[in-house]
């Protein structure tokens, strides 16, 4: 059984998915960017499943949590899911471009095709690509909008290189 819960935060409403094998899916009703996002008629609401998770972002959007602690469960191709690893693994607070994670993932000329994995991220905020910037220090591509890519570098009071 795949479950869903949606909750508001300060910035927007979330849409969790998941069931026990993990967090699935992340969507921020932002309005804007690119990222269609449907709950399916086969997915069953379940706010309790749900609770930790729904608390620990809750945490982050009151600046009272820097990391998350929770059992993810993404899909998608081997490489997307090694550039989701690098985005991971990007500290709270610091920024990094696509070309430092193409060569964290040992290919420094896949800067275009990092930057197609970061747009698939199903789990955006917790596999930060908010965290991920053009190597000219501008902000670029987010698939909830670049206003909501700004909020989430604003609320990690990060400075842009």
């Amino acid at each position: 059984m795949i479950y869903y819960t949606q909750f508001k935060t300060r910035l927007w409403e979330i849409i969790l998915v998941g069931n026990e094998l993990g967090l699935s899916n992340l969507h921020m009703v932002t309005e804007a960017g690119k990222r269609n996002f449907k709950i399916s008629v086969n997915w069953q609401r379940n706010d309790s499943f749900f609770e930790t998770i729904k608390e620990q972002i809750l945490e982050y959007f009151a600046g009272q949590r820097k990391q998350f602690d929770i059992t993810l469960n993404p899909q998608g191709t081997d490489f997307q899911k090694r550039v989701w690893e690098q985005l991971y693994a990007i500290p709270f607070g610091e920024i990094r471009t696509y070309k430092d994670i193409a060569i964290a993932i040992g290919n420094e000329k896949a800067s275009r095709a990092v930057g197609m994995a970061n747009s698939k991220n199903p789990l955006p905020l917790i596999v930060p690509c908010h965290r991920v910037i053009g190597s000219n220090g501008k902000l670029t591509g987010f698939a909830h909008g670049l206003k909501a890519k700004e909020q989430l570098l604003k609320l990690e009071n990060n400075t842009l290189r």
